[in-house]
């Protein structure tokens, strides 16, 4: 690993603070601008986006927040294109006029192909929706075109052999838990990126707060090499440290978030090999508490038919497990959130979440074991 490594801090838009726990429209505006302002205030200009997000009315909070206050040279804006909205090639056109408005802007600096992955591989080859992108990029209303991955290294390979001439980068989902698990592999989608010259960039580098709220085990075995250094900083210097990783988004929703992440990406120390024997041991004691590796990105609730809070449900369930004594609170939560939603054995296992989950989890299975333990 390099020591004077070269890379980008990106602020995610996936997780912006609101006003409402359960209403993710009910942007806390006031919080975000600062967030925003702080952010390029410490000399960082990357925003990522997406149609999808925040009950698909992220777009439009970051023009508020960001375009509307700031000139347009001093930022860079990314929004990704929604492959699993879009009906056919005529869609594609509307949905990308929709995003520039929504945004209030004439051109994106980078345009993501969202989620790709085999359950929508084969519609966007249908309709040439990586012809389309770059078409886009030919009339100057894209800067640069990516790909947000979320699949097998084998489908990585084939897209890239087929269409890597018409992607200019790749966002893959990189961090400690998952670069060896079989359900992400992000080391091995790592190298191909490589082997195609496709520079990458990291989301999910502290697999949505897992790996900032470590079991108390591992939180200790951290501080005691690197008393200084948060949780998060661990996990964003082993993403930023890999060979090929050019940018590493992360969804900061706190002032204290912005300054720790600007701090370390500010004066980026890659880790050595030392920190990663230590990381080796916290990703076990990790693996050892958490029994539901979800990221709460919230994909598998678009569409249930019960309105079930899955990811809800399963950080509360994870919570169990890496404390104790705390099941009597978790279980006033989930009654707490089972007013104004689906229980977890209201689902009818029609499976529309395990398609659109990113980690491929068997989320059916999983929402058994989180109805026998707070219902049973």
């Amino acid at each position: 690993m390099a020591e004077n490594k070269r890379v980008e801090l990106g602020f995610g838009c996936m997780r912006m603070p609101t006003l409402k726990p359960d209403d993710p429209t009910s942007f806390d505006y006031e919080k975000i601008e600062a967030l925003f302002d702080e952010f390029l205030s410490q000399g960082f200009t990357y925003f990522d986006t997406a149609y999808t997000y925040h009950g698909y009315h992220a777009e439009e909070a970051v023009r508020h927040a960001l375009v509307e206050r700031h000139p347009r040279q001093s930022f860079r804006l990314a929004t990704k294109l929604p492959l699993r909205d879009f009906k056919d090639s005529e869609d594609l056109e509307r949905i990308f006029q929709e995003q520039l408005d929504s945004c209030g802007v004439e051109y994106f600096d980078s345009y993501l192909l969202h989620n790709m992955g085999t359950n929508v591989y084969e519609k966007c080859r249908k309709y040439g929706v990586f012809e389309f992108a770059a078409g886009k990029k030919a009339q100057g209303k894209i800067r640069s075109v990516g790909m947000s991955f979320h699949d097998m290294p084998e489908l990585l390979e084939e897209i890239l052999s087929q269409y890597g001439d018409k992607l200019d980068f790749i966002q893959l989902q990189i961090n400690y838990m998952d670069w060896e698990q079989p359900n992400v592999q992000s080391r091995r989608c790592l190298e191909i990126a490589r082997s195609y010259g496709k520079p990458v960039t990291v989301m999910e580098p502290c697999k949505g707060g897992t790996l900032v709220n470590l079991p108390e085990e591992a939180e200790k075995l951290l501080k005691e090499t690197e008393p200084d250094s948060s949780n998060a900083s661990w996990a964003m210097r082993f993403a930023g440290s890999q060979e090929g990783v050019t940018m590493v988004l992360s969804g900061m929703n706190s002032m204290e978030q912005v300054l720790d992440n600007t701090a370390t990406f500010k004066n980026f120390r890659p880790v050595t090999q030392e920190e990663m024997g230590i990381i080796d041991k916290v990703t076990g004691i990790i693996e050892k508490n958490t029994p539901i590796p979800c990221t709460a990105c919230g994909y598998c609730t678009h569409g249930c038919p019960k309105d079930i809070a899955i990811p809800q449900y399963f950080a509360l369930y994870n919570s169990i497990s890496r404390t104790t004594g705390s099941f009597s609170s978790q279980a006033v939560y989930y009654r707490n959130t089972a007013l104004n939603h689906g229980k977890a054995s209201d689902c009818i296992n029609c499976g529309q979440c395990e398609k659109a989950c990113p980690q491929h989890l068997p989320i059916r299975e999983y929402l058994k074991q989180v109805a026998a333990k707070f219902e049973g």
